[in-house]
Order: C-alpha cells, then structure tokens, then sequence
C-alpha cells in the first residue's frame, strides 16, 4: 500500500492502538496527524515518528469539546489543506457494574461514570466524524472515516457505558457510509477484541491467562492487528458501511 501525498490524522494516537496505527499509515507514506488530549505525549509521538523518518505532526485536543474540535479542524485546515482519511480511535474506560449490592448497600454506577465515556467514546467520535465529513465534502475529493468500535459493542459485563458507546459507534458507522456515499466518502469499522495494550498489561498475570484461554486462537492480540485492519479498509475502495471484528475469532 501507498499512502504517499496523503494526509491521514488519528484521534487518541499518542500511545497505544493509535500510534500503531499511526505508524502504520506513516510507514506506506501517509503523512499522519497526531491528535491526543496529552500534549507532552503527543510531541513524544511526533518526534519518534520523526526520527524514524516519517512525516508527523501533533495537536492537543479534547474531542469531547466542541469548541476545541472546532479550533483543531481550523488548524488542521491551515497547515494541511487537505484530508484523505480520518480516524477515530480516541477512547476512554470507566468500568463498573450498573448496580451490586455490597455490605448490604446497594450502589449503582454514578451518572458520571456513565457520562464520561459516552462523551468521549459515543460523542467525541460524532464531533470528529461530522468535521471531518464537512472538510472531505467541501474539497471534493474522495476521503474515508474510520471508526475504532470494539466486539463490547454486542455488550460486556461491567460495561454498560463503553458497550452502549461502542454500539452507538457502530451504527453511526453504518448511517454514515449511507449518507456520504454520495460524496465518495467512505465509512467503515474497526471492533477489536482483546489487544495487548497499557491497560491489559496491568492486569494480573491469573487474570490475563483467564482472559487468554476465552480467545479460540488462544493469545491475545496485538496493537499491529488492528493498525493492520485499519490500513485494510482505508487501502480499499469498495468497503464501506461494515464493521471489520478483529478478534481470534471470540465473537463468533
């Protein structure tokens, strides 16, 4: 794949699945954008994508504003011209059951738990989508939106708030590709399964082999799996509209 002269920007792509990704896309040419709510993580990532010899370029950002969605997609705009690709990758985990009893008191997930992932994961992802839509259609050129949704999105134990965001990923996914087909926008998916990542690296060894042996294949999988997929969808030209599980076949 050949990315070269194409301007390809990532949310949430300081670290993890998103520098892959944004690696990834650097290395087939792309110039990447680099956008996390981090700033010192995001000139990390700049520079050693730029030592490395690729063309990268950082922006802080809180996708859950609209006011600093707006701010960025100017100064995107300024110092690029143009978008080829987008994607949405940035996300958040607030964890914790919808109600258990504990000491015979009853606790529930506190409004802002619920809040904050859905304005993260659920919203950040329309904010972006809808700028990054409005860009591709007003400079009339072919362009494509990745979303990163996650198999929770059929729903997960502890996970009311990153399940219903996820799934509410998905199907703006699908209604998306239908609306901008008529631009040559296309819109896809990407749903990973269990990914070797910062936060699963925390966990306890026992809980990880647990979490290992529910994969058919057996191992978890890793950040290039999906970087890989994402490469895939933006590459071809006749998907759109679907959502690409990435997953050692968990969810089958």
């Amino acid at each position: 794949m050949n990315f070269k002269n194409q301007h390809m920007a990532i949310t949430g792509s300081a670290r993890g699945l998103g520098l892959a990704i944004a690696r990834t896309l650097a290395e087939q040419g792309a110039t990447v954008s680099i956008i996390d709510i981090d700033s010192e993580a995001v000139a990390l990532a700049v520079e050693q994508l730029t030592q490395a010899g690729h063309n990268a370029h950082g922006y802080a950002a809180n996708i859950a504003d609209e006011t600093a969605v707006l701010q960025l997609f100017d100064q995107l705009k300024a110092d690029h011209g143009t978008l080829h690709a987008w994607v949405n990758n940035a996300g958040i985990l607030r964890d914790g059951l919808l109600v258990k009893q504990k000491d015979g008191l009853i606790q529930t997930m506190p409004l802002a738990q619920w809040q904050s992932v859905i304005d993260v994961n659920l919203t950040g992802v329309f904010l972006c989508g809808r700028e990054a839509a409005a860009w591709m259609v007003e400079q009339e050129t072919p362009g494509c939106i990745v979303n990163i949704s996650s198999i929770s999105k059929a729903g997960n134990l502890g996970q009311s708030n990153y399940s219903a965001a996820k799934a509410g990923v998905a199907a703006m996914t699908v209604t998306w590709a239908k609306e901008l087909a008529r631009y040559n926008i296309r819109v896809a998916g990407v749903a990973p399964g269990f990914i070797e990542t910062e936060m699963t690296a925390s966990m306890k060894p026992e809980a990880l082999e647990r979490v290992k042996q529910t994969v058919p294949l057996k191992r978890m999988g890793k950040p290039q799996n999906i970087a890989d997929a994402v490469s895939f969808v933006i590459s071809n030209d006749y998907y759109s509209g679907r959502i690409l599980e990435v997953d050692g076949a968990l969810r089958i």
